[in-house]
Parts: structure tokens; sequence; C-alpha cells
């Protein structure tokens, strides 16, 4: 099981209409596709969920050519430097760039041995994932007319529910003006009657706004709230007044447990080194009463890695988000998930239980070559499936 090569590939994923929310608008998702070969010609695939790290990612390969892909912990502290921080690089891509190798050196395991990962993770907890139903203003791009107004987006959303029996919806906010985004979520809260509905700011308010927001939307019974404020100590202190579960995307499980707030912590494989590190992670938090998500946007890859890890840890009850609706291509055969019934089921093949396509992945690099990195405003034109292997939805 001893690496031979490794490749890596960035890619754009396309949206169907550019989304808006507070950091700005993307209607491309940029991400680094990972193949790394055994000697016995397995091919094992991972992801950077960070933009363009191709570079990295072969720099990095020098120091794991010939290693035998069971020997993560070793590897790791081989790429991976001890200290957090130093002058002259950025610790976070070290950890992100290893993160998307050991994804691929995990599926190359359970592609050798015949087992999805689930089974090498010690088995399943659950088939059947929960996912949330996304809503946000959206641009108008070719065949998409976008939503643009609350009605909009009700409607949107009364969609999802009769063509997909969406359960869970998660919107959001921080994008327009309060009054307006107020509205939408009271009309969002009509249209998909008792569903649970979840928002989120990114952020983007001040301490003042966010108590404001919340006063009125507490009444339209919001079952969870990502990131309202930006940090913990803001979270904690709007904790005083509301007791809806909060979440956030700052991983800082010491300040979560000492201040008992945010419930839950939302991020991404590479966030935490690899698929061993987002086990060792959610050990944790379940030690310490914390919730664990995972967040939105890879491609099938890396959405395959997160499918496998909720199946294998009990923990992970909640919905994690996912943006998979909105996705023009993939670079899976088959392309994108078709999340139905609030759940997408878990693969079954070996590995990760995917397949790439070699000519959706040529596709969506070419598409980043074009594009740049996350454009804001590319997406699918008008009537494009892009190739056989998109599945429609």
């Amino acid at each position: 099981m001893k690496i031979r090569s490794i490749r890596a590939t960035p890619v754009n994923i396309p949206l169907r209409a550019p989304y808006r929310f507070s950091y700005g608008a993307t209607g491309s998702l940029t991400k680094t596709i990972i193949e790394l070969k055994t000697e016995d010609d397995v091919c094992g695939l991972g992801e950077c969920a960070d933009g363009d790290r191709a570079a990295d990612v072969i720099k990095m390969a020098d120091r794991l050519i010939g290693q035998d892909i069971r020997d993560i912990g070793p590897l790791r502290r081989a790429c991976v430097p001890g200290m957090s921080y130093t002058p002259w690089d950025t610790m976070p891509a070290y950890t992100r760039v290893f993160a998307g190798i050991e994804m691929a050196m995990w599926d190359a395991r359970g592609k050798t041995e015949g087992q999805p990962l689930y089974r090498l993770l010690g088995g399943a907890a659950r088939h059947e994932i929960a996912l949330t139903e996304y809503f946000s203003y959206r641009l108008p791009c070719g065949d998409e007319p976008g939503e643009s107004s609350p009605a909009d987006i009700a409607r949107f959303c009364v969609r999802m529910v009769e063509d997909y029996d969406a359960r869970i919806f998660e919107g959001k906010v921080g994008t327009v003006d309060l009054t307006e985004e107020l509205q939408m979520v009271a009309e969002v809260r009509a249209a998909i009657e008792q569903r649970p509905l979840q928002l989120d700011a990114n952020g983007i308010w001040t301490l003042p706004t966010a108590r404001y927001a919340l006063r009125k939307l507490m009444p339209l019974d919001i079952s969870w709230f990502e990131e309202p404020c930006e940090h913990y100590e803001e979270m904690a202190a709007l904790r005083q007044h509301y007791d809806c579960p909060f979440s956030t995307h700052t991983v800082d499980l010491p300040s979560a447990v000492r201040l008992g707030c945010p419930d839950a912590i939302v991020t991404n494989i590479n966030e935490l080194g690899g698929i061993r590190g987002t086990m060792d992670f959610v050990a944790s938090c379940e030690l310490m009463g914390v919730g664990f998500r995972f967040h939105s946007g890879e491609t099938g890859v890396a959405t395959a890695a997160y499918l496998q890890l909720s199946a294998a840890l009990e923990h992970l009850r909640g919905a994690s988000q996912t943006l998979l609706r909105w996705y023009a291509d993939d670079v899976i055969e088959g392309g994108p998930f078709v999340p139905r019934s609030g759940v997408v089921h878990v693969p079954q093949g070996p590995g990760l239980g995917v397949t790439l396509d070699p000519v959706a992945l040529q596709r969506c690099h070419e598409r980043y070559l074009t594009e740049g990195r996350f454009p804001a405003g590319a997406a699918a034109p008008p009537g494009s499936t892009y190739g056989s292997s998109f599945r429609k939805i």
C-alpha cells in the first residue's frame, strides 16, 4: 500500500445561479482534486476545499512518495509542523493540504481492502445522512431567474417541498436590508409550515444588531442560528437573552466549553486535518458536550467523505449543511448528490464510494483556468448540462 504518485487538479464547480451571503456573492466553488496512486495501481481521491492548492499538494507529495498509506500519524508529523504559528509561513495551509492527501490515502485503503470508509472507521451508526435545504437571494443567470424578493424565496422553498420533500430549511441573512430579511423569514416560515427553520448570518452583525434581529426573529420559531455574530464572546452575550442554539465555523473547542456557547462547531474535513483529525475532534466535542456538523460547498469527493464520516460517528446527529441542490456540475460519475426527503444515502462502494469522471474533471479544470478562483458571477449558461455525466435535478 505504498504511494507511487500524487496528482492535484484545481477545478471550479459552477452553481446554477450565483448566491449572495454576507461575504458577497459566488457563482463557482474552487477546489483542488487529488489523485493518489499506490504501487498496486489503486487510485485514492481527496480534496482541498480552500481554492487552488495544487502547487502545495505537489510540494508535500515529495515527502510521501514511497510511504505506506496506513502510516497516517507518522506521515502527518512529517508534513505538518508542530508549532501553531511562525512569521515565515501559514500553519493552517499545511493542515488543509495534508488533510486532502490523507483523504485520498483513506480512499485508496478502502479500495484496496474492498470496504467502504465507514466500515474502516468502525461501522455505520446510520445509512441516511440528514442535510438542510438551503435558501438565499440568488442572482439571475441563464435559465435560472434567481430569487430577488421575500416572495421569490418563499416560492423556492415551497418548490423544494413539493419536488424533493425537503425537511429542514437553512437560509442566509445579513445580505440585504434587515427589514426586508425579517419579511423574508416570515414568508419562508409561512411557506414551510412547521418544518425546522435555521438561519446563518456568517458573523456579519454587530452585537446590538444581532440582539434586535433575534428579538424580531425568535417568534418565528427559529430552531438554530449560525454566527449571528462573529465572535464566541458575542454569542455568549446573546445567549443571556435567547436560548436558540448557536453554531460557528470558527474552530475553538476550549472557548466553546469555557463560555458554554456556541452549541456546535460546523466545519469541513480539511480544517481539522483530515479523516483521522475529524474523528479525534468529534470525539472531543462529544466528551465536552459540544455538537458538530459539516458545512457545505465541496465537490462530490469531499461530500462523499463527510457522508462516510457522518455514517460512522454517532455524535453527528444534527443535519449538516449542503449546497448540492444548486450545483450545475461535479467531478464524480453520476453528477452531484441529490438530497431527497432531507437525506442523502451513504455511498456503499469501497473507500469513499465515488468514482472520478475524467471528462468532468477536465471540464471543471478548464472552467477554473477560464474563470479564476471563486468567481463572483460565473454560473451555468442557458440550458447547459455540461455533459452526459451530469444528473439534472
